[in-house]
């Protein structure tokens, strides 16, 4: 996959850059691949055949939310290191293997805090499929500058649409994987995401882990594969968003549980990812399309909560 700028961005899309890159099956079958490793065959939607992982539309605005950030820190005197905080995706539909897609990045604010600068960034995902009109994905990043003084506070980091609400309460699962290093590096290389703490075991204790660790989205990701073979007959075109926060790192050989409360109807199911000291990713959520709606569309008419 090559990424390309959008030409003639200035002002504040200068600072947030857009970028066009045209997405292959291969590269739709690398990551589903690598995060469905220490998975059963997958089900209605199958690497094999090209169908992405809903959390694909991550890996393509990640370039673009780098190039971003490395724009918003590029005036501090000290070192900068990036903690992503929280993830939310919304989609209409998966990427396709072959379309190009377009990725558009507006930050929406910035927030001081005693450890650096908190960012609030939105992804907009645009394919020619749709002949380009309306996005197919809106992502929501919120990550923590450590160390990052020079940026000057402004606009809104409160993040979009809440959660959405479960209705009722189906019976709980409980899924248990063990994360290697290979799977690590493995995800890392399919994702794109080459940063030396996943890699690198002198990389990492520089950065103060005691080894390398896993990346926070590939835990997302490996729930999402366990939600959607559970929950939507393993196919993967009926999660239509996703929500996560980060709360410690997972190392490879620890135990992590994936527990997953699904609501009455399997429709909107929450997951928490622990390991022996406490919780890695929480307030974890995945909304399926009902399969009797219109359009294979997702549940309407109910309330929300944050």
């Amino acid at each position: 996959m090559t990424t390309t700028p959008i030409e003639g961005t200035t002002g504040a899309q200068a600072l947030a850059p857009a970028a066009a890159s045209t997405v292959t099956a291969a590269d739709l079958a690398a990551y589903r691949d690598a995060v469905r490793s220490a998975l059963p065959a997958a089900g209605t939607g199958s690497p094999a055949d090209g169908t992405a992982s809903p959390v694909h539309a991550f890996v393509l605005a990640h370039t673009v939310a780098e190039q971003t950030v490395a724009a918003l820190t590029a005036a501090e005197d000290g070192p900068v290191s990036v903690v992503h905080l929280g993830q939310d995706i919304r989609c209409r539909r998966l990427v396709a293997a072959g379309e190009r897609v377009t990725v558009r990045l507006d930050v929406l604010g910035a927030r001081r805090e005693p450890r650096g600068t908190r960012v609030a960034l939105r992804s907009l995902l645009s394919g020619d499929a749709d002949g380009g009109a309306e996005p197919f994905a809106e992502l929501l990043t919120s990550a923590l500058l450590v160390g990052a003084t020079a940026l000057d506070p402004f606009g809104d980091i409160s993040g979009g649409a809440p959660a959405p609400k479960p209705a009722g309460s189906g019976e709980p699962a409980l899924a248990t994987h063990e994360l290697t290093e290979e799977w690590i590096s493995r995800y890392a290389h399919a994702s794109g995401d080459l940063n030396p703490i996943h890699l690198d075991q002198e990389a990492a204790r520089g950065a103060g882990f005691g080894s390398v660790i896993a990346h926070g989205m590939s835990v997302v990701a490996l729930a999402v594969e366990e939600i959607t073979d559970r929950y939507a007959d393993g196919d993967p075109s009926r999660v239509r968003g996703i929500g996560a926060r980060f709360s410690s790192p997972v190392a490879p050989g620890e135990e992590l549980r994936l527990e997953l409360q699904p609501d009455a109807a399997g429709l909107v199911v929450r997951f928490t990812g622990r390991t022996p000291a406490g919780p890695a990713v929480k307030s974890g959520w995945v909304q399926l399309a009902d399969p009797a709606a219109p359009s294979g569309g997702v549940r309407t008419g109910g309330s929300h909560e944050r």
